[in-house]
Parts: structure tokens; sequence; C-alpha cells
């Protein structure tokens, strides 16, 4: 109902009916035009806090499921990963040993982490988990990509495992009916002019004067030559990061550059360069380490003749250089 106003007036003692003009109604159209229209709204808002909009409703879905997808993503990388850690350690413990080379370094492996890329995923929500799934995909690839090159070398390896077979060092470099004794081994000896104590590197053979020395795998002469203490030395390279040492030899009968065969005379046993009888000094280096060359005889020896070098070899006795 519409509102009727009035005003008293003293000289009649009677009330008066107020007409409003056309600004004052316009004015009181607009307060309560402004009055419903800031309810409404403040209703309104009420109403979203507490309910939210549709529309908002299918985004706080949509980012439930997305955080679910990613927490199933970060737990199939998990596996991937335990996956990828049983190959490495059958690539490192099975197929690199039986082709004997070295383990793959763990650089090669470990992923390099592209932390500018990492950076600019900073503002997005949930960040953290974003970033932590993306440095598991980053880390996932770069081993599967070092795996991969690994298991090309290995597949490379055992093409070549016949001819590695033939260079591995595998024999006697003196054969047993010629040998007197086996005079030492490898290991900490006596040094026969010093006096002392000292780490003897290889293996002494001693036998007669121009007795046959074989090569032990094939291979190319590295050095054929007078070599200081060792007096008259050949070193053959077979390759594969194996290298032989023939030392105090009487005559050399291979030349730098020769390439030799397992069982191929190669020189004579001899007492030059800082000897104190006829032998062959004989060192095996794998990949740039001495080794006990006990363990290179294995084509020349059955089970017990093994054993029976073995203790011949870790004897103590006279060391002829």
């Amino acid at each position: 109902m519409r509102k009727v106003y009035y005003i008293y007036n003293p000289k009649t003692r009677t009330y008066d009916r107020i007409y409003p003009t056309v600004r004052q109604r316009a004015l009181s159209y607009l307060r309560q035009l402004f009055v419903g229209m800031g309810l409404g709204a403040g209703s309104f808002i009420l109403l979203l806090w507490i309910f939210g909009s549709p529309s908002e409703k299918d985004l706080r879905t949509e980012n439930s499921r997305l955080l679910s997808q990613y927490a199933i993503l970060s737990s199939r990388l998990d596996e991937a990963e335990g996956v990828m850690q049983r190959l490495q350690q059958r690539d490192d413990n099975i197929y690199r040993v039986m082709m004997q080379a070295d383990p793959l370094p763990d650089e090669q492996r470990l992923a390099t982490a592209n932390n500018a890329r990492y950076n600019e995923l900073m503002d997005m929500a949930n960040s953290r988990l974003v970033i932590h799934t993306l440095q598991k995909m980053d880390d996932l690839e770069k081993k599967i990509y070092a795996q991969s090159k690994s298991f090309d070398e290995v597949v490379g390896l055992c093409k070549q495992h016949d001819k590695m077979l033939a260079c591995i060092p595998a024999i006697q470099p003196v054969s047993n009916k010629n040998l007197k004794q086996t005079a030492s081994g490898y290991g900490m000896r006596v040094d026969p002019i010093y006096k002392t104590v000292k780490f003897h590197a290889g293996m002494d053979f001693s036998a007669n004067i121009g007795t046959p020395v074989y090569a032990t795998g094939n291979g190319r002469v590295k050095q054929a030559g007078w070599d200081g203490l060792y007096g008259n030395c050949i070193i053959i390279d077979h390759g594969f990061g194996y290298v032989t040492r023939y030392a105090h030899l009487n005559k050399i009968e291979v030349k730098v550059g020769q390439n030799v065969a397992r069982g191929e005379v190669i020189g004579q046993v001899g007492s030059t360069g800082k000897s104190t009888g006829p032998h062959l000094h004989y060192e095996v280096r794998v990949k740039g380490k001495i080794v006990n060359p006990v363990n290179y005889y294995f084509m020349d020896l059955n089970a017990d003749d093994y054993e029976k070098m073995i203790e011949l070899a870790a004897n103590h006795g006279r060391v002829f250089d």
C-alpha cells in the first residue's frame, strides 16, 4: 500500500495531507531500488560462499580428479623405477660381468635436473606435486636412455665375444715341461738384491736360457726392446683392456706393431736387466690395473694343476728380479 503523509496545521487545527513532488518520488523509488539490489546481491554472495557456484563445483571436482590421477601416475612411476633398478642390477652384475665389462658409471644413469623448467611451474596450484611427478618422469627417461645405450654396448660385446675370448690371456707363457720351478708369485716379496720387502707385480718362471716364451693371447706388440730394469722386454696389447709384459728375455723374436696369436713364440727366456738368474717375469694388466697372473692360465691347467699353481704362486721362495 502506498504510504500517505500528513502535517499538522496549527491555524486550522487540522492535519493537511502532503503530496510529495516528482523529484521526491523519484528519489524514494531509487532508494528502494538500491536497497533491494543490495539485499539481493548480498544474499547471492552469501549463497555462493556457502554452496558455491556450479562452475566452482565442477572445478573442484575436476581438481580432485586430477590430483587422483597424479597420485596414480606417481605410484606407477615408483613401480617403473623399481623395474629399472632391477634391470640396472642385472645389467651390471650379470650381463656386463659375463662380457667382462665395467659397470655403467652412476653419473651416466642419474638425470640432471632442469631447474629452470621446474621454476616455471612454481605458480601452479599443487606445484609441489606436479614438480615432484615431473622430476620422477625426467629421472626415469634419463635412466631408460642410459640403459638402452648400455644394452647396445653389451650387444656389441656379445658380437665380439669369440674375438675377446681369443685375446684374453689364458695360457702360461712358458710350457710346464720347460719349467724348473715357479720361483715366486704375485704379492709382497723380499727383493733378491736390495733385501727389502716390496711388491712383486707378476710371476717369475724359472727356466733355462733359450726356453721359448709364448704369447698368452691374441694381440698386437706394443713394445719390443730394452726397458731398464726389465731388460729385454715385450709388451702385448690384447685389446679389451688386457695387456701382458714378458721381461728379462734373452732374445726377442717379434717387432713393434706385429700381430701375434695365442701360443706363438715371441722370445726366449733370459736373465737381462735386474735379474739374478734365468727366468721369465710375466705380468698381466686389466684396464690399467695390475692383477695376479695366476687367474689367467685356465686353458693350460686342469683343476688339480690349477690348485697346485695357486699354491706355488703364493710361496715366499726365491725372487729372481
